[in-house]
């Protein structure tokens, strides 16, 4: 009898098979290594994961095919003991893959399996994604005094109101996953364009179903007014806008899913985005270090040898006796002095010290690859002086003297006497720092001299906590109630 298939509102089941043979399915395996793939298949076979990733096992009834290339186990741990040997044992992916699709998962691979693939991916590969901090904000009325709070966050209500504010010819699948370092929780969605939620929609348009732009993820860090979420799709070759309107569609329903009567929440932008959740974590999450950034950050420091100011004892300083550094010869044989001092090498690390604090070290896993500054300050520009004001031996200034701005070299010549302006000129200049760690790198030029530690602006120390900004006065504006 033919299957009928019937619209619903409900989300995609985690237990939905996909066909071993299907390209998204080998696609998926390939991208892990070797050990990680054998590690996952490993927690495919956990007794508590089996109503969703449960084999393919001979049963008493089925009899044995002995041209079968890879022979069904009778049990699950038989088949849980043949991959912990092959983690044992050096051997190709290849064959791990096909054992996979041909043999002990024969029958298809549920929908929470390919989550947890790419999960595993994910935790393999931390800057795979590029994620932007959003700050969950209350919208209440202006004669409302209560102080603001934190929506809590229970994950399946959540995930219910979520899937309300999707359309009737969207579905979804959703996985949520502790992480195991970070304390957050990491949601990802897959978005199915169908009304339908059985295999068959699944199967229609084969690769472009599964695309890397129909998946995104949600982070959720533990105790904190934030999400992080991972909202650039991929270039796929082929792709629609389509799916970009989905994930704008999916983002807009987190504040609503959070929201409830007489509470509405809204997302605010906190402009800090980067590849490593780690640094979002440092500086927004549910810790004392969201507002203690470059040198503020030894007042938050637990550690003895950061040296908290906030400590009532503290160490006594080394006292070291600078050493002059040892001739070298040149290429020439002739022998020089090097320019650099031991003393001036130590007093530029305790100066980059005082400014960066306990942050931007090299292998602290905690930087952001990329830094737009726009400087909207004034451009210093003297006052004019006139050929009477050299002869002028009162020391008292003139009105000309008071006068900030230029003449317009242009006006001048043509005889216009155009009022000089007082706000002055604002060049437009915007300055992009990228690289692995870019505060880490701005440290090492302090502490190599080529960065005069002393006039360095505060934002290029990373206490301001963004990774996009507009600078005015000096000061990045609209942080924390600075600037203009």
């Amino acid at each position: 009898m033919t299957s009928i298939s019937v619209p619903t509102t409900s989300a995609l089941r985690p237990t939905q098979l996909i066909p071993a043979t299907h390209p998204a399915v080998s696609k998926t395996l390939h991208r892990l290594s070797r050990p990680s793939l054998l590690s996952l298949v490993l927690d495919w076979l956990d007794e508590r994961n089996q109503e969703n990733t449960a084999p393919y096992l001979l049963s008493s009834d089925d009899s044995f095919d002995e041209q079968d290339t890879y022979p069904p186990a009778s049990s699950l741990p038989a088949l849980r003991e043949v991959y912990t040997e092959l983690l044992a044992k050096k051997g190709s992916k290849r064959d791990v893959v096909d054992r996979i699709v041909e043999g002990d998962w024969r029958d298809g691979i549920s929908l929470y399996q390919l989550a947890m693939a790419d999960m595993q991916y994910l935790y393999d590969h931390p800057t795979s994604q590029k994620w932007t901090a959003l700050k969950i904000v209350r919208l209440s009325p202006s004669e409302d005094k209560k102080p603001p709070s934190i929506p809590r966050f229970h994950p399946a209500t959540f995930l219910q109101n979520l899937q309300r504010e999707v359309l009737p010819g969207v579905k979804a699948h959703y996985n949520l996953d502790r992480h195991a370092t970070l304390p957050l929780l990491v949601l990802r969605i897959f978005i199915l364009e169908s009304p339908y939620n059985t295999t068959l929609a699944l199967l229609q348009g084969k690769q472009k179903v599964f695309d890397s732009s129909k998946t995104f993820y949600v982070a959720f860090p533990d105790s904190s007014p934030y999400v992080y979420v991972s909202l650039a799709a991929p270039t796929v070759p082929g792709g629609t806008t389509d799916n970009k309107s989905l994930r704008k569609l999916m983002l807009e329903g987190i504040p609503k899913a959070f929201s409830k009567p007489r509470e509405r929440y809204n997302l605010e932008s906190t402009t800090l985005s980067a590849r490593n959740l780690d640094a979002l974590v440092e500086q927004r999450g549910g810790g004392r270090t969201n507002a203690a950034g470059g040198g503020w950050s030894v007042y938050v420091s637990d550690s003895k040898t950061t040296g908290n100011p906030l400590n009532i004892q503290q160490p006594t300083p080394e006292t070291s006796v600078p050493q002059e550094e040892p001739e070298e010869p040149t290429s020439l044989g002739m022998k020089r002095k090097r320019i650099s001092d031991a003393s001036i090498l130590k007093r530029r690390k305790l100066l980059a010290a005082s400014r960066f604090g306990s942050t931007a070290l090299p292998n602290d896993g905690k930087g952001i690859e990329r830094l737009d500054i726009q400087i909207q300050d004034t451009f210093p520009s003297p006052a004019p002086v006139e050929d009477e004001d050299l002869w002028n031996s009162d020391p008292s200034p003139t009105s000309n003297q008071r006068k900030r701005g230029r003449r317009s070299t242009l006006n001048f010549e043509g005889g216009d006497q155009e009022e000089v302006q007082a706000e002055g000129w604002r060049p437009d200049v915007r300055i992009t720092f990228q690289g692995q760690h870019v505060f880490a790198g701005l440290r090492k030029l302090v502490e190599e001299g080529v960065v005069d530690g002393q006039m360095m602006p505060g934002w290029m120390t990373g206490e301001e906590g963004v990774s996009l900004g507009v600078v005015r006065e000096g000061r990045i504006r609209g942080f924390k109630g600075s600037g203009v």
